[in-house]
């Protein structure tokens, strides 16, 4: 399930009225052996949860999530267990506690679906024994049918999320390709504009004695800045968008000399913010990986903590974008800090999921999926620290070669 404020109300509200329905249902118009108004009245109490501003109003803090696995872990595997229990495994809640099962699986991954069916049935179980209504009387003929129908409930499931989640890679595949291919066409614009600010500069040497001669040589000058920067970002996107295709590199790479070459040519804004990148070189290490993936790893920091430092509004002191370089425990270490916005402590668990941005939405959130991916595929680690309107701390891990 993609979550949204919306979907979450509407989740919640169907929980709500849906429990008030059935026990009419049940108790009312086709009256069940079982039937709790109490238990009901919880149950509707749990999807009302859902549908407050305080737990719906973003669905990516850790509050929302918790709340949102434990409500249909309580709702769905433990609850509709119980009945079923308690029905003596009725027609009605055979066919029910099939449909939940169906439910569960496709409002949440399965690997959790698995794990909350299992335990919410043993759960539900463990309450029944100790204090159900009566005793589960369902003859041992039928135990076998029960079984049958439950275990296709569950198979049906497994595979209809696992058709969902590969449905959603293929998805994610040709998102990165349209990615690289509008990334390449903006090279043709940004050629012609080069041109442009070559004939200008060529012009300026024709004409030295033109009294508007060094602004057009100034206007030139900025022109190929911001082509060298757009081309920057360009390769760092089309980099991005071979997320799912990245070729395992074996290459000795120099950490020292990849941050300084990377540092030294990145295209900054602004001589304040080249002025505020510190680089400190306690040890020197080599490690194999491809040194031109992990210039685009270094690249997606930068941008990330130049981004951070000009959204708190910083003075680009020196030291306010700090690299270190060095030795821990046998491990090449990589450390990226900043004094910028920092990231909430509720979204750093997220932080390197693809499409996932911590700025609002401001970003693709393709760079720090892609940065891990690199990393790992060299054989380390990155994780961050970072408190909010604090900074960040962005630390790799390497393994050393020799």
């Amino acid at each position: 399930m993609h979550p949204s404020p919306r979907r979450l109300w509407w989740l919640g509200f169907s929980i709500f009225s849906g429990n008030a329905l059935f026990a009419w249902i049940w108790s009312v118009w086709l009256p069940q052996p079982y039937e709790s108004l109490p238990l009901r009245a919880l149950a509707s109490l749990l999807g009302y949860s859902l549908m407050t501003r305080q737990i719906n109003h973003d669905p990516r803090i850790h509050l929302t999530q918790s709340v949102f696995s434990l409500v249909f872990w309580l709702e769905l595997p433990v609850f509709f267990s119980w009945m079923y229990l308690c029905n003596s495994g009725s027609t009605v809640w055979l066919a029910t506690i099939a449909a939940m099962v169906l439910i569960y699986y496709h409002v949440t991954d399965w690997r959790l679906a698995t794990l909350g069916t299992i335990t919410g049935g043993l759960l539900a179980w463990i309450m029944f024994q100790g204090f159900g209504p009566t005793a589960f009387s369902l003859p041992e003929s039928q135990l076998t049918v029960h079984a049958v129908v439950f275990g296709f409930a569950w198979l049906s499931a497994l595979v209809l999320n696992l058709s969902s989640a590969n449905l959603r890679r293929e998805q994610l595949a040709n998102a990165l390709a349209t990615m690289g291919i509008m990334a390449h066409e903006l090279r043709t614009p940004l050629s012609t504009a080069a041109l442009i600010g070559d004939a200008i500069q060529l012009e300026v040497q024709r004409q030295p004695d033109n009294p508007r001669a060094p602004q057009l040589d100034k206007l030139a000058l900025r022109l190929h800045t911001l082509v060298r920067n757009m081309n920057h970002q360009i390769d760092t996107q089309i980099a991005n968008a071979k997320l799912l295709q990245l070729p395992r590199h074996i290459e000795p790479v120099s950490a020292a000399k990849l941050v300084t070459d990377v540092v030294a040519a990145y295209p900054y804004q602004s001589s304040r913010q080249r002025e505020c990148v510190q680089v400190l070189i306690h040890d020197d290490f080599v490690f194999r990986s491809s040194a031109t993936q992990f210039s685009q790893v270094l690249d997606n920091l930068i941008k990330n903590v130049l981004h951070s430092l000009m959204a708190a509004d910083s003075k680009y002191h020196h030291g306010a974008l700090h690299i270190e370089v060095g030795l821990l425990q046998n491990r090449g270490r990589i450390v990226v800090a900043d004094d910028g916005m920092g990231i909430e402590a509720s979204l750093l668990p997220k932080i390197f999921r693809p499409f996932f941005s911590s700025d609002h939405g401001a970003g693709h959130g393709l760079g720090l999926a892609f940065c891990q991916q690199v990393v790992q595929s060299a054989g380390g680690n990155i994780h961050a620290k970072s408190k909010y309107a604090v900074g960040a701390i962005f630390t790799i891990e390497l393994p050393v070669v020799g």
